[in-house]
């Protein structure tokens, strides 16, 4: 007997049903053979970007950081807008000391852990350029204090001066290096003559102020007022001195010294291993450094005595290095002048490299300092 037409239609329905089950069974048995589900696209991307992050997070943590320059202290050499690669391995990777989400200032507040460092191929060297947590900073966690770069001037050990803005390490004067910048002043021969502004420009000099008739102050490096001191109508360029004041004796480290920041010291680099004898005069040098930075209890009683988490002493024994920094526009920086020493644990790396620099004014890149290393 033939079929009927709805004898033919339910057995085309239960072909395709069947079709339809053996090929969602194939596909499953392919997936399991592999070892996983097969995965959509929104997945894959999903998955890549996790990947991603999480090897951006490992090198970022264990080789290298990057940093951008936010003011003019190290100018001429580093400018406002540049962003540097930050080399962690150089002086040894520091070991994260709070827990926190990458890439941002969230953190878990009053956990922290303690410092270690995996040894690097270099000790901090003298004119390095190194990335920093600013000890000043009143936040507790040190890898979460304010971001700063200077330049290495003092080492542990050594004593510092600073004499007519002139810099001495152990009594040695050093000089400043290229594209470091400082006040000077420029004699004019007549107080009718006036320097050519754009020849100034040239030399990338901007700020120029006229102290009197025949005498103008400006920022410039050394090479530029080599250049200045030729034209006809200079008769001589001095630095630019300041003068002692009760605003610098209030803010200098430490106060209250008559120090300036161009008449400083000396003062001693405290050393990993050194022994300091206990007195009022290197108290007010050394207790930050016992009290917030190597976190004793520390107290100066009457007569000069001294107590130290409890027990009376004479002396004292620094347990980390520590290092003297200034920025390369000496007189537009905030630096150990002010604020005191850096210790070893706050050193975060040795900037290396300028990957990228944008000039704000001008709104476009400064495609000349792409990819330039760092002097």
């Amino acid at each position: 007997m033939a079929k009927s037409r709805n004898d033919k239609r339910k057995e085309e329905r239960e072909r395709r049903k069947s079709q339809r089950k053996s090929t969602q069974e194939g596909r499953a048995a392919n997936s399991e053979s592999n070892g996983k589900p097969v995965k959509g696209k929104v997945r894959e991307w999903v998955d890549a970007m996790v990947f991603a992050v999480v090897v951006m997070v490992i090198l970022r943590t264990l080789f290298f950081d990057l940093f951008r320059i936010p003011t003019p202290s190290m100018e001429k050499n580093l400018l406002v807008g540049d962003y540097l690669f930050v080399s962690k391995v150089h002086y040894g990777t520091r070991t994260p000391m709070t827990i926190g989400i990458p890439f941002t200032e969230i953190y878990l507040k009053g956990l922290s852990f303690p410092f270690t460092r995996v040894p690097g191929f270099m000790d901090v060297k003298r004119d390095d350029a190194i990335v920093f947590n600013w000890p000043a900073d009143d936040v507790k966690e040190i890898e979460r204090r304010m971001h700063y770069i200077k330049r290495v001037v003092g080492l542990p050990g050594e004593t510092i001066a600073l004499k007519d803005k002139q810099v001495h390490v152990n009594d040695a004067a050093l000089n400043l290096k290229i594209g470091m910048q400082q006040y000077w002043l420029v004699y004019l021969t007549d107080p009718r003559i006036q320097l050519n502004r754009a020849a100034l420009n040239e030399l990338g000099i901007t700020d120029v102020f006229a102290q009197d008739q025949s005498v103008v102050q400006l920022v410039a490096t050394p090479e530029a007022t080599e250049v200045i001191a030729t034209w006809p109508g200079v008769d001589r360029i001095e630095p630019a001195v300041a003068s002692a004041n009760s605003i610098y004796d209030a803010n200098m480290y430490p106060p209250g010294r008559g120090w300036t920041p161009d008449n400083f010291g000396p003062l001693t680099i405290p050393a990993q291993g050194m022994t300091v004898e206990l007195t009022p005069k290197s108290w007010e040098e050394y207790s930050t450094v016992i009290t917030k930075y190597e976190g004793h209890s520390a107290t100066m009683g009457p007569e000069g005595t001294f107590l130290i988490d409890g027990a009376q002493t004479t002396s004292y024994m620094f347990e980390q290095d520590y290092y003297f920094v200034m920025g390369d526009n000496r007189d537009n920086s905030e630096d150990s002048r002010f604020w005191g020493f850096v210790p070893r644990d706050h050193v975060v790396g040795k900037a290396l490299l300028v990957y990228f620099s944008w000039d704000a004014e001008a709104m476009l890149p400064r495609f000349s300092r792409l990819f330039s290393l760092i002097n």
